[in-house]
């Protein structure tokens, strides 16, 4: 392997100081900086091979740097990013999170948390094989349609390309369920969803169609919790579960400008034990389709 000086020597300081740079392979800033890594790239336009010579690397470090398989270090990360001409607020973004990708728990708050949130989620629901999802208030973001999701996030305050950008980012997501090898996902969603009036009638119908259409996948399971069901964890607030192939798995918790993934074993365990109790009081998905698919005639006959 290629490896240029002042690289070479930023590995071997990290290795005397004992740090295990594939340790934090498996966290959630980990993939969160992996995505951000391999999109500046990308954004840039520079290839993989190009940003290899340029920095005397080996493609190859630089593509498991950018899959998330290891974890490069503050410094190296610093002379990428440099090298790529990040300007400085993305660059201080991606920085903070190459600085505490040690950390299993992973807390965020501001509206400024919104993009790294993003980016573990994304990265979260490529890596997993499978994800749970407790919705009690939403359709759950991977089964949107795109002009509900437009619609769920206009509210006047954002300019319109940056608008198309989100909405891109949000459509992109959902290949993980349709690709050669899918994502296995179950979402339980509240009865309430079928009510909310989030857009147009028109949009309301054609996304409980898409509920339908993609229920149809084997990978997917969508199940609906009636209203009147007493008391049950779920109403604690939404939740996502993440299980992965090589990695403990993860809860991630999102809220309107804040959010969390939390790996430790406990809490884990807890949000696995609420899926039991939420899936006891849930429709099977015959039922559960049979609901949606009379919301969908109801936002129909509201469009006439």
């Amino acid at each position: 392997m290629i490896i240029g000086p002042r690289i070479g020597a930023a590995i071997g300081a990290a290795r005397r100081n004992g740090i295990n740079m594939n340790r934090t392979a498996g966290t959630p800033r980990a993939r969160a900086l992996s995505a951000a890594l391999r999109e500046t790239r990308r954004a840039s336009g520079v290839g993989l091979r190009a940003l290899s010579r340029q920095l005397e690397l080996s493609h190859t470090q630089l593509s498991h740097w950018e899959n998330g398989s290891r974890v490069p270090s503050i410094e190296t990360v610093a002379m990428i990013l440099a090298a790529l001409r990040v300007p400085s607020g993305d660059r201080e973004r991606i920085l903070d999170l190459a600085r505490n990708t040690t950390e299993p728990n992973w807390l965020t708050v501001g509206l400024a948390g919104i993009p790294q949130q993003l980016a573990g989620a994304i990265e979260s629901e490529r890596a997993a094989s499978a994800m749970s999802q407790w919705s009690p208030m939403m359709v759950p973001g991977l089964l949107q349609t795109p002009d509900f999701t437009r619609a769920m996030m206009w509210d006047g305050t954002l300019p319109p390309e940056e608008e198309d950008i989100r909405l891109m980012v949000r459509s992109g997501r959902s290949e993980v369920l349709t690709r050669s090898d899918p994502l296995r996902f179950e979402a339980i969603v509240s009865e309430v969803v079928l009510r909310q009036n989030i857009a147009t009638p028109r949009v309301m119908a054609e996304q409980f169609g898409h509920l339908i259409e993609m229920s149809e996948r084997p990978n997917i399971t969508i199940r609906l919790v009636p209203l009147e069901t007493g008391y049950h964890p779920g109403l604690s607030g939404p939740f996502v579960l993440y299980d992965f192939p090589a990695a403990p798995p993860v809860v991630h918790f999102e809220h309107f400008s804040s959010g969390a993934f939390v790996p430790t074993e406990h809490d884990v365990n807890e949000h696995r034990q609420a899926l039991k109790e939420i899936r006891k009081l849930a429709f099977d998905q015959s039922e559960s389709l049979r609901f949606i698919e009379q919301a969908r005639n109801d936002w129909e006959s509201h469009d006439e």
